[in-house]
């Protein structure tokens, strides 16, 4: 089964978890006997500093989340903390786990605006009851990335616009672009361009009249061509022949009827028209957005069987 974004997150967090939870947990038993001590606790967490991997920070907070020692950092120790009051900070309005660790969920940090998370230990007096926090900060750009990168998802997705648009999709009506106009020509082209000529990737703005179009020999810039390139079958010359990539998705003979498909919905109502659509042959996707600011995505195969009244 491919995983989502959402399993990739959690699968990260758990290996992070893993590795922060004992070294934070070693170091705030060193930091219990120093424990309102602002100068031995700044020692303490100098001393530990580096048995907290990737760490950006380091500092202790008592019960109601104020700063009770400096920051702790690669440099050494970063005044200006000292009586900091945390409450507010995202990681503060995460319930500690009963067992004592905590590692938050990602959010922007206030210097640097940049991703990070913290990671909280509780720190306990030798009787049991908890002193305060030992936490530890890190930059999200420090932290290694074990997982692999997910899978976008096949499934059909429908992602609704702006509700204003929604709200006036049968007062306007659909006005020929220059596109509309020799929509069949252009259409033939951007054929020829993804089966022949190396192009993997389009987003044809119909209401615009222009096509934005990667391709395999440099996947990394994109390229518009307007109007009057679609109207043009000249432009097929400035793309080299490109053998069909065997690892597509698409099979070659559907992207002819992908494009038949899109010709007609652009063309099926004057209201809610098609204004929009991309086609990635590698994933096998296919978007859409129409009038009514409504954009969908699914499988090129999924999409070619669906018919008039699934979108009107």
């Amino acid at each position: 089964m491919q995983s989502s974004w959402k399993d990739n997150i959690y699968q990260q967090r758990e290996q992070l978890a893993r590795m922060l939870h004992d070294p934070l947990a070693c170091l705030a038993e060193e930091c219990a006997p120093q424990w309102g001590n602002r100068t031995a606790m700044n020692a303490a967490l100098l001393a530990g500093y580096e048995t907290i991997p990737h760490c950006t920070y380091l500092y202790c907070l008592d019960t109601d989340a104020r700063q009770i020692c400096d920051n702790v950092g690669a440099d050494g120790i970063v005044p200006g903390h000292f009586g900091r009051d945390r409450a507010q900070r995202p990681y503060m309005k995460e319930a500690v786990p009963v067992w004592g660790f905590l590692l938050s969920d990602a959010y922007i940090s206030l210097v640097k605006s940049r991703p990070s998370l913290t990671a909280l230990q509780i720190v306990r007096a030798e009787n049991g009851l908890p002193l305060g926090y030992l936490g530890a900060d890190f930059d999200l750009r420090n932290l290694p990335v074990s997982s692999t990168l997910y899978e976008e998802p096949g499934h059909w997705r429908q992602i609704k616009g702006d509700p204003s648009i929604r709200g006036n999709v049968f007062q306007q009506c659909r006005v020929d672009s220059p596109m509309d106009q020799n929509l069949e020509q252009a259409l033939a082209i951007m054929e020829e361009l993804l089966t022949q000529r190396g192009v993997f990737q389009c987003q044809i703005h119909f209401s615009s009249g222009q096509a934005t179009i990667w391709t395999l020999d440099d996947p990394f810039r994109y390229r518009i061509l307007d109007h009057e390139a679609l109207s043009d079958t000249d432009i097929c010359l400035v793309y080299p022949p490109r053998t069909y990539p065997a690892d597509a998705v698409i099979p070659l003979p559907d992207i002819a009827r992908i494009l038949a498909n899109l010709h007609s919905l652009r063309m099926a109502d004057e209201n809610i028209y098609l204004r929009m659509s991309s086609i990635n042959i590698f994933n096998g996707m296919v978007s859409l957005t129409f009038s009514c600011d409504g954009t969908h995505y699914m499988r090129y195969d999924e999409f070619l069987g669906k018919d008039g009244p699934f979108w009107f």
